[in-house]
């Protein structure tokens, strides 16, 4: 088990984590999500031995990790961690790049690591090739295959899929937790992907200023998201007067697109001001008063066109019920 307590790490005065707490069992998958600046990569950093913290201390399987302070060479045997930049080697080619820390003594048995690697990564056809040759996407596709190549126990990934085109990251991703899950193998994953923190992940931290301010599983989070901050992270949101919904009630609730439906007998009238088409549906931007709000429609809207909406049957119940 991973364990992180009482976390903290100041670049010079400048103090980027403050007291952060968590565990992570073997074979979990963790997603750490916040805005940028929020200290997402600093901790990945600092869990994998590249930053010594400043106070706090972390563990992994009860062996306390000293970071680099007390080691020669940063990070750990069995913690592999993989940044935004992919530090392939040039004058090597891909099969080179994912097989360079495999041992040369069982020449057979590494080189079918290396095909089974490169397969999961969709690399296959691009074994012989080098760096300079490939696209940012492709590249960053096998600086994932190279961080798996020797088995870790833990892995670290910074924005793993940030580079990779759409129809590619949706097929890798599923491959590559997919992968992590059936070999045991326990990850953090910093992102900013929805899919990365809603669809993968056993739990998920919310951080802001090197700090977390909200965790859970992913789907509560989404939910009943606690602040407008955690729930703008998911996607466009309205903070509404509850007034809207229930007379004589005070305060806001936080309402997404999708929970706004049209509908001839809503009484939340909006005059639409933009609407912009995304595929499955339309996000329409509309005033209500001096409120702007977003709502989605099958179709588009014309400009100053007028809107009947109603909130979607249970949102209320869910949003403000613990």
């Amino acid at each position: 088990m991973l364990l992180v307590k009482n976390l903290s790490f100041a670049y010079k005065e400048k103090k980027v984590l403050h007291n952060i707490n968590f565990t992570l069992e073997p074979g979990e998958q963790l997603s750490v999500i916040g805005e940028s600046g929020s200290g997402k990569s600093t901790l990945l950093k600092t869990v994998y031995g590249l930053l010594q913290p400043a106070t706090g201390t972390i563990f992994w399987k009860g062996k306390k990790l000293l970071g680099p302070d007390y080691n020669l060479v940063p990070g750990e045997d069995f913690i592999k961690y993989q940044a935004q930049d992919y530090d392939l080697m040039a004058p090597l080619t891909v099969a080179e790049n994912v097989g360079k820390f495999l041992s040369n003594f069982y020449p057979r048995k590494k080189q079918q690591r290396i095909a089974e690697l490169l397969e999961l990564v969709g690399m296959s056809d691009f074994a012989q090739r080098r760096p300079d040759e490939l696209s940012g996407g492709q590249q960053q596709r096998v600086a994932l295959a190279r961080v798996l190549a020797r088995e870790p126990e833990l892995l670290l990934l910074d924005e793993p899929f940030s580079n990779i085109d759409n129809f590619k990251k949706s097929a890798l991703r599923r491959e590559l937790f997919k992968y992590l899950k059936q070999q045991g193998i326990a990850s953090i994953v910093a992102t900013h992907e929805n899919a990365d923190s809603l669809s993968f992940s056993d739990h998920t931290l919310v951080m802001k200023n090197g700090k977390i301010v909200h965790r859970g599983h992913p789907s509560i989070l989404y939910q009943k998201p606690k602040t407008k901050y955690v729930a703008r992270l998911f996607g466009e949101v309205n903070q509404l007067p509850l007034s809207w919904f229930e007379e004589d009630k005070k305060g806001l609730v936080l309402v997404y697109p999708h929970e706004l439906i049209p509908d001839a007998d809503g009484h939340i009238i909006a005059i639409v001001s933009d609407s912009y088409f995304e595929g499955h549906s339309y996000l329409n931007k509309a005033r209500v008063g001096r409120r702007n709000i977003f709502f989605r429609s099958e179709k588009g809207i014309p400009n100053e066109f007028a809107v009947n909406l109603r909130l979607k049957n249970g949102v209320l119940e869910t949003r403000l019920n613990e």
